[in-house]
């Protein structure tokens, strides 16, 4: 059974960020989660590089790292590094597993895995509930549009009768 206060739920939930139109977690906060530093995580990966293609994990560019700054004032993932992070996508965290074989990282991993599940369970009832927003929206704007169209009509003052004005009235 996992110790909790090694790895709380919020903060596994806070470090999946949402980069390129993936769910991702930075190397930095791996690490720290994992108990070693982002070096020997990144050493390991780069040791069996083959198992991380591109959709598993993907280095950061200079921009995404000064857009991530601006959003977390403070990080401490941050600090004296030399060169742009990794990010790791559920499957790259998942193949971490295969990399890293401490009791411990085995434990980290079917935490993150979880939350990426609790995740992707989150983004699906909100979509859910968005597509019965729009439909409820789109039913009852009909009916509110022919009530308010009814009302406009009786709002209207009733079309008086013009007499004619001008020459040739027949007197």
């Amino acid at each position: 059974m996992p110790d909790d206060s090694l790895m709380p739920i919020e903060r596994i939930d806070r470090a999946i960020l949402m980069i390129r139109g993936h769910k991702v977690m930075l190397d930095a906060d791996l690490a720290s989660l994992y108990g070693v530093e982002a070096k020997v995580l990144n050493q390991a990966v780069k040791r069996n590089v083959e198992r991380f293609p591109a959709d598993f994990m993907f280095q950061l560019t200079a921009e995404e790292v000064d857009r991530l700054r601006s959003q977390f004032v403070t990080s401490s993932s941050w600090g004296g590094r030399r060169y742009l992070p990794y990010v790791f996508t559920e499957q790259g965290v998942a193949m971490l597993s295969s990399v890293l074989h401490s009791p411990r990282a085995v434990q980290v991993n079917i935490e993150i895995m979880r939350a990426f599940v609790r995740l992707r369970q989150m983004l699906q009832q909100n979509a859910d509930l968005a597509r019965k927003l729009a439909l409820l929206e789109k039913k009852y704007d009909a009916q509110f549009r022919a009530v308010f169209d009814a009302i406009r009509a009786l709002m209207k003052p009733p079309e008086k009768t013009r007499r004619r004005i001008g020459f040739g009235s027949g007197e």
